[in-house]
């Protein structure tokens, strides 16, 4: 195996970057930015924390974030697997990344940043879904902003319904809890009951 080790030698691999690839940065939510952010019902939001890295899928019916002011987004944190991967590392280094995904669009926008947890209760209360408020908010002051080339959307034809996967075809979540679990979970029981209890669950 080669391994490069030098960013000189991974340089002379790829070459300089073009200028197309630099000027689209911004440090701010530009006009067009704002729509993309604002067309995203879901984002990838990478931590990471002493015990390593995560990435952890986020999404809204709607947007999936809530832009306030140029500089600042605010992303409630609904509810999940309780497992606060994301919230630990976020409490302990606040650097984190976003990837958000459009519906039927090739590109992506990227967000990186510095990220709080909030309880403020007047926030949590503005991001109430039918009764419900998230436990926490996470506030995440923007350092830089672009969008990704869509060449990996294009490549994978992530939005062609010909290419979707039958999801009969796929390991259940109950499978894949009772092996784990050595059969202390019962895997078709999970499956079953699992439907109902996150639509009681959603918000």
């Amino acid at each position: 195996m080669t391994v490069i080790t030098t960013i000189e030698a991974l340089e002379a691999i790829y070459g300089a970057t073009n200028e197309s690839s630099t000027v689209k940065e911004a440090d701010w939510i530009t006009p067009h930015y704002r729509a993309l952010v604002e067309a995203s019902p879901f984002v990838a939001l990478a931590t990471a924390g002493p015990e390593g890295l995560d990435c952890s899928p986020r999404g809204d019916d709607g947007q999936v974030v809530r832009i306030e002011g140029d500089r600042t987004v605010l992303m409630p944190d609904r509810r999940g697997n309780n497992r606060c991967d994301s919230l630990r590392n976020i409490v302990r280094d606040p650097r984190v990344a976003l990837l958000f995904l459009i519906p039927g669009s090739g590109n992506c926008l990227r967000i990186n940043g510095q990220a709080q947890v909030s309880v403020a209760p007047d926030l949590l209360a503005s991001f109430a879904v039918k009764g419900h408020a998230p436990r926490s908010v996470v506030v995440i002051t923007v350092e830089t902003v672009y969008f990704q080339c869509a060449r990996a959307i294009v490549r994978s034809e992530l939005w062609n319904p010909e290419r979707h996967v039958d999801p009969a075809t796929l390991p259940t979540a109950g499978q894949i809890l009772e092996e784990r679990s050595g059969a202390r979970v019962d895997g078709a029981a999970y499956d079953a009951e699992w439907p109902g209890r996150a639509a009681k669950t959603l918000w």
